[in-house]
């Protein structure tokens, strides 16, 4: 797992992801989500927007395997 290290104190799951290279593009991120395959914290999570905070866990179902990064 990688620590991807923000500049505010909260970032946008959409964002993060594509910072975190769990996503190509903003809309491969909205895919994943649609899709079902982004997890934060051990829950399903559907909501670009949703606020993430330093410490938080993504885990993104990719066709390589599962990819995790941590809020840092």
């Amino acid at each position: 797992m990688i620590t991807v290290p923000i500049a505010d104190d909260s970032i946008r799951l959409g964002q993060f992801l594509k910072l975190a290279n769990l996503a190509e593009s903003g809309a491969h991120a909205r895919a994943l989500l649609d899709d079902g395959a982004v997890t934060v914290n051990g829950e399903d999570e559907t909501r670009r927007g949703r606020q993430l905070v330093k410490g938080d866990v993504v885990e993104v179902d990719l066709p390589g395997g599962y990819e995790e990064a941590t809020v840092g």
